[in-house]
């Protein structure tokens, strides 16, 4: 019987799902002047706005993952969706609602409702994680979260463009939020149409793919056993890796919620302008988030060796990452920072894939929802803390500050990832005492 391809499906319908998340997220960056200039937030109030959003996506990943260990991934994404698009509808009222209830207070209205959409969007890539790790064979999964993956450098990529043409279109930036909402509830219908939490439950494989798929995976008796939460704390891989992915998203974090404000500043880009400038740093990391997973999976298949295609790999790659952010205070021309922000960003995307394999590589099945979260909340602070850093230092340091603390925490996840052992998987505390019976 000839073997469907229907996991490709799967695989499409992730990226697209987790790319109007990401857009939905950033879009407020680029009303951010609007925003400011109607409620009168300095740029340490607008950080603060722009962190909120970290608050509730940390809880929001740690209890999506958990729960997609036990109800199934479906009905968690399914009830994220929802809540994150009749949110994001939401914000355009953020303001009124925060007078209205808090005080007086609009940043308060916008505290609360961008916290709630943080926790609705948290979940996501714990959740595609997880999805990836029943659908996709071994030698495949590189490659299946180089796709769901690349939805956080497109969805960068295509925030600006949307957002900023949105706001010219309608000249009103409650209006941006309102439309992105409505699509968002769209997207999910489809979701609740096309996916199945594994193939044994998808009408649409057949018996060969079912078959491909489970003879690809590298199986363990310890696939169907849940690891309590507190083993992840045990592991020295995950939570170092943790720690690496935390760099990855201080960057990301840092240019989806300043770079547009950032280049207004600096160089006096006009929303007509920035619509297409906003878009270049986020160019090379559409290509190397995919590279990214092919390199990893060419790396193991080549050599068999997990810390070279993880360890070696993801430090080189940020070593890089660091240097260019480094640079970026001795530049003096638009085009030349814009450039090293695009090379930066680009090796930072590089190793994206690295962190979800990871997981993947030392937790059994059953566990891989509630550690690919556990890994997403630590590495979330980032969400909350680039936000208020960086406008903490624009106000105070200047922006030049902004990027040598971007760079520095870039250093630090390199010397992160030296220290994981992803040859060494997490086993439940039974098996760990039976090998240890069978080799005495």
């Amino acid at each position: 019987m000839r073997s469907s391809r229907y996991r490709y499906t799967i695989f499409s319908l992730l990226f697209l799902i987790a790319l109007i998340n990401y857009i939905d997220r950033g879009a407020l960056s680029f009303a951010a002047n609007a925003i400011a200039a109607e409620y009168h937030f300095s740029k340490v109030q607008l950080g603060a706005v722009l962190g909120y959003f970290g608050f509730g996506y940390l809880f929001g990943s740690l209890c999506g993952g958990f729960l997609a260990d036990r109800i199934g991934t479906k009905k968690v994404w399914l009830l994220a969706g929802v809540l994150w698009s009749l949110l994001e509808i939401a914000t355009a009222w953020a303001g009124e609602l925060g007078m209205a209830l808090f005080g007086g207070s609009a940043i308060m209205g916008f505290a609360a409702l961008r916290i709630l959409f943080g926790f609705s969007e948290g979940p996501a890539y714990a959740l595609m994680n997880k999805a990836i790790a029943h659908w996709a064979p071994d030698n495949e999964r590189g490659f299946a979260l180089g796709i769901g993956l690349l939805s956080t450098q497109v969805g960068a990529l295509l925030t600006a463009p949307i957002a900023v043409g949105l706001l010219l279109l309608t000249h009103d930036w409650r209006m941006m939020f309102i439309l992105l909402g409505v699509f968002s509830l769209l997207a999910m219908a489809l979701f609740a149409r096309t996916f199945s939490d594994s193939p044994d439950k998808s009408p649409h494989t057949s018996a060969a793919e079912r078959t491909l798929i489970q003879n690809g995976q590298r199986r363990s008796t310890g696939d169907s056993v849940s690891l309590p939460w507190w083993r992840f704390f045990t592991s020295r891989t995950l939570v170092c890796n943790a720690l690496g992915y935390f760099s990855f998203l201080y960057i990301t974090f840092t240019l989806v919620t300043w770079m547009p404000k950032y280049l207004q500043d600096n160089f006096h880009y006009d929303l007509h302008s920035l619509w297409y400038v906003a878009m270049i740093p986020w160019s090379g990391a559409c290509i190397t988030v995919l590279l990214g997973g092919r390199i990893a999976d060419a790396l193991l298949a080549r050599f068999g060796n997990l810390r070279l295609a993880r360890n070696l790999f993801a430090a080189v790659t940020l070593c890089g990452t660091a240097c260019c952010f480094m640079a970026i205070p001795y530049v003096q021309s638009a085009a030349g920072i814009i450039a090293l922000m695009t090379l930066g960003n680009a090796l930072n995307a590089l190793v994206n894939n690295v962190y979800w394999s990871v997981v993947i590589d030392v937790t059994p099945k059953a566990s891989v929802g509630t550690y690919s979260g556990m890994t997403l909340a630590i590495a979330n602070l980032a969400a909350i803390i680039s936000p208020m850093l960086c406008g903490w230092l624009a106000e105070y340091y200047g922006y030049n500050a902004m990027f040598t603390v971007t760079a520095v925490i870039a250093f630090g996840s390199m010397l992160a990832m030296t220290l994981l052992q992803p040859e060494k998987p997490l086993v439940a505390e039974a098996q760990t005492g039976a090998a240890d019976v069978s080799a005495a």
